[in-house]
Parts: structure tokens; C-alpha cells; sequence
């Protein structure tokens, strides 16, 4: 546990590399290292922070993390500017009374998808829009399961946030045929099972 406000933050291992799924909003960061450094093996590097989407429970510590450990931030495009200037509405910072401070994202997701190497594996984002415009869902493959990373499946959708109903369905429905055996979601936890991701996810259809 970090701080209340944080959506979850994971923590990925794959060889001697290792990358983080989002960020909390930095009100503990202190707190949110000393957990990584219990699960870090001491081999591995962070070597990425991939963000979901640029909602603030989920951005607001990414430059702590970053100065942190020399990662690289990864954003969509669509997402990406609205961290870049800054926008507190979009991103939600004004939810939780807080104004949004820019930060640069070094890499950019352009398009449906995009693959990252990771020490000895791989990591796939996926663009699935509609909570915001470039909310994105990351892949991996672990001991012969996949394993979903979906932060914000449930939404909510609100007009401040340019979320869009059709666009969420879609998402939604791509989501539901990658038959994840494990989804990692942001606010509800973890799921395990292909029966259980299903039904999760199509709750929200």
C-alpha cells in the first residue's frame, strides 16, 4: 500500500530487466520504492515506465519514478500530449485538487500497437481507447500464460475526460478475445482464470 488516492502499480521481471506499469500519484513515492526494492531482484534494472493512460491517480509520480531509477516513460500519443502540457482536466489532476506539472514522455505509442523488448522478454501495448483517448493495455507472456495489464477497464466515462462510449465497447470487446489467463486490473485487483477475466470484463459491457 502506497497512498489511498494510487491506482496499483506493477511491478514486471523479465530476466535481468524489469519494468513498472504505471505510477500512482507520487504522494508516496518513498513508500512506493521501498516496495519495488522488496520484489527488485538485485540483477535487475528498471528499465521502463509504461503509463496506461494519462489519468493523474495513475501519472502523477511518474517523474519521481523516473528520476528514480533512469527509466524511460511510455505513453500513447493520444495521451501523451495532455501530459506534456499539462492539461489538469483531461488528465483529472483537478479531481484530486492538483494541478497537472508537464513532463516529458521519451517514447511514444503510434498506432493500434507496438512491441518492447524487456531484459529477456517482450511487453506488448495495445491501444484500446475509451476511458481516454490513448489508454493502452500491456501484454506479457509468463510461464505459458498471458497476463493482461488493464488498469481502468471499468471506466468510468465522463465528457471531461474525452472518454468515448463506442470506442469503450470496442475496447472491450478486443480485450474479451485475447482470453487472458491473468488480468491485472488498476482499482479491483487480480483476477486468475480465462472464465474469471471474461466475466469481469463483459460486467462492463
Amino acid at each position: 500500500m502506497t497512498s489511498p488516492e494510487d491506482a496499483a502499480v506493477y511491478l514486471v521481471c523479465l530476466g535481468d530487466g524489469a519494468a513498472l506499469i504505471d505510477a500512482g500519484c507520487g504522494y508516496r513515492n518513498d513508500r512506493l520504492v521501498q516496495n519495488i526494492s522488496q520484489c527488485l531482484p538485485a540483477s535487475a534494472r528498471v528499465e521502463y515506465l509504461f503509463l496506461t493512460h494519462c489519468h493523474y491517480d495513475h501519472v502523477g509520480g511518474a517523474e519521481a519514478v523516473q528520476r528514480h531509477y533512469g527509466c524511460k516513460i511510455v505513453a500513447h500519443e493520444l495521451d501523451a500530449v495532455y501530459l506534456e502540457t499539462g492539461n489538469s482536466e483531461i488528465t483529472a489532476a483537478l479531481w484530486y485538487g492538483e494541478t497537472m506539472i508537464p513532463f516529458t514522455v521519451d517514447c511514444k505509442i503510434i498506432g493500434p500497437k507496438q512491441t518492447f523488448q524487456v531484459g529477456s522478454g517482450e511487453i506488448r501495448a495495445l491501444h484500446c481507447p475509451g476511458h481516454s483517448p490513448g489508454s493502452v493495455m500491456y501484454v506479457i507472456e509468463s510461464e505459458g500464460k498471458k497476463v493482461l495489464f488493464g488498469q481502468d477497464i471499468h471506466g468510468p466515462l465522463n465528457l471531461s475526460l474525452l472518454s468515448n462510449q463506442e470506442d469503450y465497447i470496442r475496447s472491450l470487446e478486443r480485450l474479451m478475445n485475447l482470453e487472458a489467463d491473468i488480468l491485472c486490473e488498476g482499482h479491483f485487483g487480480i483476477y486468475h482464470g480465462k472464465e474469471r477475466v471474461r466475466k469481469f470484463i463483459n460486467s462492463f459491457m
